[in-house]
């Protein structure tokens, strides 16, 4: 039996009806991860280790936030914050903070609404929103919500469809590309291959052709439906020459995303691609690979200001996007966390967790002694830092 102070003093017994007010209070999230669990018991659980899950014995995933836990901020103090804003500009464009929402692929597993409710939700929070190539839903579809939208891409053994892809992305509107550079195939991820993973009717990956988009929905003990798919129309043969053909097909910017080495950056940059992310697929690749908190300042260091370095990969925080700031990013991806958004309420689900990140980022700049997004950048770390 619990007991509690009552209005008027002295105790009483805690009814049902204030289990209930707490239960509906314990459901509003105060910061992203209090939203996973939430989003896992609102979804199956082989939709939601497709999400959760990274590769092999899930090294890298774990490691990306321990590594992102050891960077400590240094506080400035005596600032004046009173005016404390945290606007920014991605790839030349305005945004309402540094973040913008990463590409994931099928969002209608995890809620109907799918791409164009998160589309919405960074429309609504003044964010770029990353399509992914393996949308449930079109480019023309994700487009017309409007706002910032990229468009991310893999290659694809079909030279032409990938051409096809740039020309639809440039007349739906979109403002970059962004182009996977980590995936020649698919890495192992054992709880798909033990859920023998495959997609729902109606799931579709509503940008390829017809044939292409109706893959992945034949379910075999012991495989991924989706790593058969993907070895089919991805091709493991991209390479240097690559990059400067698509850069040959499009005047849109285009980032390369899934660098870790600096050796890789510096020649990105050489090349000059408007972009690069650090990312390790958020864990869902090479397993063992290093954590992109890790990689981020010998990067940044190789690129000399020539592109815009972004973090991915274990965002969980607005102190995790200050610390990449102050590391040498321009900005981060979200990823994971959108979908916890998602799943538990569509577009304003996700809108409400955006919304919580900007509110976090606020208030670690503010405690840091960083008025602004710049400023932000002059912070020293400790522990995993520079």
């Amino acid at each position: 039996m619990l007991w509690e102070e009552s209005r008027g003093g002295g105790l009483r017994v805690r009814g049902d009806d204030d289990h209930q007010e707490a239960g509906r209070a314990a459901a509003v999230p105060l910061s992203l991860p209090e939203a996973e669990p939430l989003a896992a018991a609102s979804l199956p659980p082989e939709i939601w280790d497709f999400v959760a899950g990274g590769s092999g014995a899930e090294l890298t995933l774990a490691a990306n936030r321990a590594a992102l836990d050891q960077v400590y901020l240094l506080p400035r103090v005596l600032t004046d914050v009173s005016a404390c804003s945290t606007r920014a500009q991605f790839l030349g464009g305005p945004a309402a903070m540094p973040v913008a929402i990463a590409p994931m692929a099928y969002q209608r597993l995890v809620h109907a609404d799918g791409e164009l409710g998160l589309a919405r939700a960074a429309l609504a929070a003044g964010i770029p929103f990353t399509a992914g190539m393996l949308s449930s839903y079109p480019i023309e579809q994700i487009a017309a919500i409007g706002g910032d939208i990229w468009l991310q891409l893999y290659w694809l053994r079909d030279r032409d469809l990938t051409a096809e892809l740039v020309r639809r992305a440039e007349q739906a509107g979109c403002r970059g590309l962004m182009l996977t550079v980590d995936v020649p195939r698919m890495g192992r991820r054992l709880r798909d291959l033990r859920n023998g993973f495959a997609f729902p009717p109606g799931v579709t990956a509503a940008n390829l052709e017809t044939g292409q988009a109706m893959a992945g929905h034949a379910s075999v003990p012991g495989a991924s439906a989706v790593a058969r798919h993907t070895a089919a129309i991805f091709d493991p043969s991209l390479s240097w020459p690559d990059i400067e053909w698509l850069r040959e097909r499009s005047a849109l910017p285009l980032i390369l995303k899934g660098v870790l080495d600096p050796g890789d950056a510096r020649r990105a940059a050489d090349l000059g691609v408007d972009g690069l992310v650090v990312s390790n697929h958020g864990g869902r690749q090479l397993d063992g690979a290093a954590p992109s908190i890790t990689a981020l300042p010998d990067v940044c260091a190789a690129v000399g200001g020539r592109c815009e370095v972004i973090l991915d990969s274990g965002i969980r925080s607005g102190t995790d996007v200050l610390r990449a700031l102050a590391l040498g990013a321009s900005g981060v991806l979200l990823g994971r966390p959108a979908l916890w958004g998602l799943a538990r309420g569509g577009a304003s689900g996700a809108r409400q967790l955006i919304g919580l990140l900007q509110e976090e980022l606020q208030s670690a700049m503010m405690l840091a002694g960083c008025p602004d997004v710049a400023s932000a950048a002059a912070l020293r770390t400790a522990g995993g830092g520079r």
